[in-house]
């Protein structure tokens, strides 16, 4: 992959650059602010950014404005986003993109393994989201007439999909068979009145949009 990083906390920034080059990634810049992101994705053209939501100069949502800029001007490249705290909101208006998007709390980057697959999943088109953002968008609609028509384990399925995972990632993170979870997918759908996809980031988008109704 070729990865620009926006991240403006020198320590970190040198630090996922030297993660990523260990595992054979091209690092293409490591930026320090918003326009300076922006500026090397438009010179660079990289596979994926990973972009810190809160940048200088106040610290609020520059970040998040730029990684929302990129996926409008520059469609072919993704964007993961990292926060120090879970903000729905944020993940919801980098959902109105229909791929190519992730959003992770930072402390997820310790675990590089589950990092560094986010990051590919994200640069491949696809989606990742944090499992806490998911539970915060499951809690925050946990009591409406949707969701109560769900059982229990395919809660647990939806909650997996929203998180990008394929049919083999939740069969495999639910020790089931991947004719089950098939099952449990089709019955979300038809329970939500969601018309099935082949593909795996519009089903997840369109469960997230439900989600946030």
């Amino acid at each position: 992959m070729r990865v620009v990083i926006a991240e403006d906390a020198a320590l970190l920034r040198e630090g996922l650059t030297r993660l990523l080059e260990d595992r054979n990634h091209e690092v293409c810049a490591a930026a320090g602010d918003a326009d300076a992101l922006r500026a090397a994705v438009a010179l660079h053209h990289p596979d994926v950014a990973v972009v810190d939501i809160r940048m200088p100069p106040t610290h609020t949502d520059e970040g998040l404005r730029a990684a929302l800029d990129l996926r409008r001007d520059h469609p072919g490249t993704g964007v993961l986003v990292l926060s120090q705290y879970i903000e729905t909101r944020y993940a919801a208006q980098l959902l109105e993109y229909a791929s190519g998007v992730g959003y992770l709390l930072k402390d997820r980057v310790a675990d590089v393994a589950e990092f560094v697959d986010a990051l590919a999943r994200v640069a491949a088109g696809g989606t990742a989201l944090d499992p806490e953002v998911v539970n915060q968008l499951l809690r925050a609609t946990r009591n409406t007439s949707g969701l109560t028509v769900l059982t229990p384990r395919e809660r647990e399925v939806l909650a997996l999909m929203a998180e990008g995972r394929s049919n083999a990632g939740i069969a495999a993170g639910l020790v089931v068979s991947a004719g089950a979870v098939e099952k449990h997918v089709a019955s979300i759908f038809g329970k939500l009145n969601l018309p099935p996809s082949e593909t795996d980031n519009r089903r997840v988008l369109a469960v997230l949009q439900y989600l946030r109704s």
